[in-house]
């Protein structure tokens, strides 16, 4: 009698604002993906470098999430799809899985008038999220937040991104913050994150204006050639011009704008980043960048360039590439701050070079080690 065939194991991914955009684009365009609808462009992870690492495959993840909205996520794909996110009859397509993920959405919070204590909060979100890999018979889970960025805190209490992430340490997840919000950096959660075992990313998907940065800012470095100023503007509608409309929120993303510069630099230019919320975009931003610099004998250069892209579209493989990594890390058993994940982050773990070059060659290590640690 032959031996029962295995099934290959399931993964989950828990997405904090699993109804926003960068949530039904990664739920879409992984059902896309599998079912070979569509090429893998911009999936790191699909590159001959990981084709060894062991990853989980696409077809293997299967999607829940935490949310406070109440949009279904087929009514939301056909949104995106209107606004020219996502490819016109995708949604139709790919409408079972995109049903598939939304019965696995859980409502979040806090809500206005929310009386649940932290403990009690952060209790429900861990049920929740293991609920989901027990129900679902899952082999492990891997939180990944998405939702608009909140305001950095102002006191002792827990915002909500570092609810969720003291959840998912308590429910033996790993965590991403794809946003600049707080998240598992707050200092009340230090210690959890030490003691968990688990491994984690960094903060803040780098996905346009501060990609190009990391670029650019070590050509001038090594090239000699001194900066005198660095401004840009962002323009972008959708729900995250919206939540940086507030100046607290935008100076949460700027700041690893600002730090992407000082560290590829050495120096601090002169000039800010200006972010405008303009509805209009919907889920398109445009960035403008003006660079001064002196080049031999002092002599005053300038360099503009224009970014114009789709958020969801830049983040969303992204996500789908640290779901599968920090899977694939936990299941190896590696714990704690991952630097190697440096590449997809503004404000990486960990000690991590900043230009984008050597983060590239540092995660292709990490590829390797991936491979090589499962042939033990």
């Amino acid at each position: 009698m032959s031996a029962p065939r295995q099934l290959p194991p399931r993964v989950g991914v828990w997405l904090i604002g699993a109804r926003g955009s960068v949530a039904t684009t990664v739920v879409a365009g992984c059902a896309a993906l599998t079912a070979g609808l569509r090429p893998p462009t911009g999936l790191v992870t699909e590159t001959p470098a990981f084709a060894r690492s062991g990853l989980p495959a696409l077809s293997s993840l299967v999607f829940g999430g935490h949310d406070t909205l109440d949009c279904p996520l087929p009514k939301r794909a056909e949104q995106l799809a209107a606004g020219g996110v996502l490819p016109p009859g995708l949604p139709a397509a790919v409408e079972a899985e995109l049903a598939a993920a939304e019965r696995e959405i859980r409502p979040g919070g806090p809500l206005p008038g929310d009386t649940r204590e932290e403990e009690e909060l952060i209790a429900a979100f861990a049920t929740d999220l293991r609920d989901f890999v027990r129900r679902l018979g899952l082999d492990r889970a891997v939180m990944v937040n998405v939702a608009s960025t909140e305001p950095a805190p102002t006191g002792a209490a827990l915002p909500a991104s570092s609810l969720y992430a003291a959840a998912a340490l308590r429910a033996g997840c790993p965590y991403v913050n794809f946003t600049p919000s707080t998240g598992l950096h707050h200092p009340g959660l230090a210690g959890l994150a030490a003691s968990s075992g688990l491994p984690y990313g960094g903060r803040d998907g780098k996905t346009g204006q501060t990609l190009l940065r990391s670029v650019l800012g070590p050509m001038f470095a090594q090239r000699a050639l001194d900066v005198r100023a660095w401004s840009g503007t962002n323009l972008l509608g959708g729900g995250d011009g919206a939540a940086l409309a507030d100046p607290a929120a935008a100076a949460a993303k700027n700041a690893g704008k600002e730090r992407v510069l000082a560290d590829t630099l050495g120096t601090v230019p002169e000039g800010q980043v200006h972010i405008d919320d303009v509805p209009a975009l919907g889920d398109w931003k445009t960035a403008w960048d003006h660079v001064a610099f002196d080049g031999f004998l002092g002599t005053r250069m300038v360099l503009q360039t224009i970014w114009q892209g789709c958020d969801s579209a830049l983040a969303a493989p992204l996500v789908l590439d640290l779901a599968r990594l920090l899977a694939r890390a936990h299941e190896l058993g590696l714990s704690g701050p991952r630097p190697e994940l440096a590449f997809f982050f503004k404000d990486p773990v960990g000690d991590a070079p900043a230009s984008l070059a050597e983060q590239y060659a540092e995660l292709e290590r990490f590829a390797r080690r991936l491979s090589e640690e499962d042939g033990r």
